[in-house]
């Protein structure tokens, strides 16, 4: 079962979970080979209903003790640009896609991520951006050797 985790830490991030979760965008994830989603929702007030298919599962959740367990599962991750979720993510080996939350002021989460990605260790995009992402030209998922931004 091919995996993506989606965290946003201990905050909420509302707009990634919606992003990800709409109709579009999980067309975009089955389209790439994925036939699970996790959303680790954090203190957030959107809450998708999961939903398992034949061919997709959708799991959603608040906070776990670790996320050691879904990253293990995860062949992609995307994340807020949180340092912890981050690191712990690249710690892991796993691709990771961050993308800015835009409503933050004096934006550090930004700053991280374009420096991280500055090292070819992560894609970083806008909510706007993420299903561009994920798709190169040839509609495969290219995160293990960073050359552009998103």
């Amino acid at each position: 079962m091919k995996c993506v985790f989606v965290t946003v830490g201990t905050t909420s991030f509302d707009d990634l979970v919606a992003c990800v979760s709409a109709r579009d965008n999980l067309q975009v994830i089955k389209s790439l080979g994925y036939n699970r989603l996790i959303l680790q929702i954090g203190r957030g007030m959107v809450v998708p209903e999961p939903f398992s298919t034949e061919s997709f599962t959708l799991d959603v959740y608040r906070y776990k003790d670790s996320l050691k367990e879904d990253l293990q599962k995860a062949d992609l991750v995307i994340s807020h640009a949180g340092a912890g979720s981050c690191l712990e993510t690249l710690e892991k080996g796993k691709p990771i896609v961050v993308v800015i939350n835009e409503k933050l002021m004096n934006n550090h989460q930004l700053e991280l991520a374009k420096q991280l990605h500055k090292g070819g260790h992560l894609f970083y995009c806008t909510l706007s951006l993420l299903s561009r992402c994920l798709y190169s030209s040839s509609g495969r998922l290219t995160v293990n050797k960073v050359t552009n931004k998103c």
